[in-house]
């Protein structure tokens, strides 16, 4: 297989066109088509459906596409570094990282990862959807316990658990009682939170009182006594400590685990190893006092 025949492949299909490929490397137009051509004619596939107005991978194409983008970016990654006299973290680093965690520690996290790495360029985008890396383009992804997926490997980057809190002035109802509650985009719907405390497990029923958007924002509205609500150690820890809210049991049921994760069949490139031992460097035992300690 000619590797600059692939290449150009994976330039058009990444750019969605002949003449966007074109204009982005500065090259003919017709020469990026007669090397897919040529590509294709080397295969015996059809890996574009050509019409009057749009291009479209076929099949065999996407997945030709799927399997080679990424090695071919280490390719050219790894003649950079070889370049520029060994494993120098450089280039563009994207990161997909999900909105608690950036609101609360990633500027500060990203801030100084550039001051450290001044030749990387780190881009992070904030979102909580499960995004495609080879797809968008991503070099790395930081998710809340994600699903076991075999394209991508990674380590739990942070440990934190649930518990329900509130104000002091609040009182914490009896006999079976439902809780004013403070929930984030659950509408009207009354439930129960279930939390361990010194007796066993038990159910505290809420009725929700006020919605917010951001997990951000409940806090805030927790310490003015609007209701309890169900937040991540980590956030509240220091309002614990300073009495400016109460705990009321920890909930009964699996951890938080945040992973960083990246493709397996990539091999790890300068930029993603300094940022993931960047991050270990901020969390070294991953537990939830040392993100409050971060966040303080």
């Amino acid at each position: 297989m000619d590797l600059l025949a692939l290449t150009d492949f994976n330039l058009v299909a990444r750019h969605g066109g002949f003449g966007k490929a074109a204009r982005a490397c500065d090259r003919p137009k017709a020469t990026l088509s007669r090397r897919v051509a040529e590509l294709e004619s080397s295969l015996g596939l059809r890996l574009f459906e050509r019409g009057a107005r749009a291009l479209k991978l076929t099949q065999e194409g996407q997945a030709l596409y799927e399997r080679t983008a990424a090695l071919l970016a280490e390719i050219d990654s790894a003649a950079t570094e070889i370049a520029l006299g060994g494993g120098v973290p450089h280039g563009r680093l994207r990161v997909s990282a999900p909105l608690l965690f950036s609101q609360t520690a990633m500027g500060k996290l990203a801030a100084g990862f550039a001051l450290r790495y001044p030749a990387v360029r780190l881009e992070v985008t904030t979102e909580d959807r499960s995004v495609d890396m080879v797809e968008e383009g991503y070099d790395l992804v930081i998710r809340v316990n994600p699903a076991v997926d075999a394209n991508l490997v990674g380590r739990i980057l942070l440990r934190d658990r649930l518990v329900v809190v509130a104000s002091p002035q609040l009182a914490r109802p009896a006999d079976g009682a439902a809780a004013p509650a403070v929930v984030r985009d659950a509408g009207n719907v009354a439930g129960a939170w279930r939390v361990r405390v010194a007796g066993g497990v038990e159910d505290i029923p809420f009725e929700p009182v006020l919605s917010l958007s951001s997990m951000i924002m409940v806090p805030d509205a927790v310490r003015a006594g609007v209701g309890a609500a169900c937040l991540p150690i980590s956030l509240v820890s220091h309002d614990l400590a300073a009495g400016a809210l109460v705990h009321w049991g920890d909930v009964d049921g699996p951890e938080i685990a945040l992973w960083a994760l990246y493709p397996s069949r990539r091999l790890l490139s300068a930029r993603v190893s300094a940022f993931l031992g960047y991050l270990k460097e901020a969390f070294p035992k991953g537990a939830p006092e040392e993100l409050a300690a971060y966040l303080d």
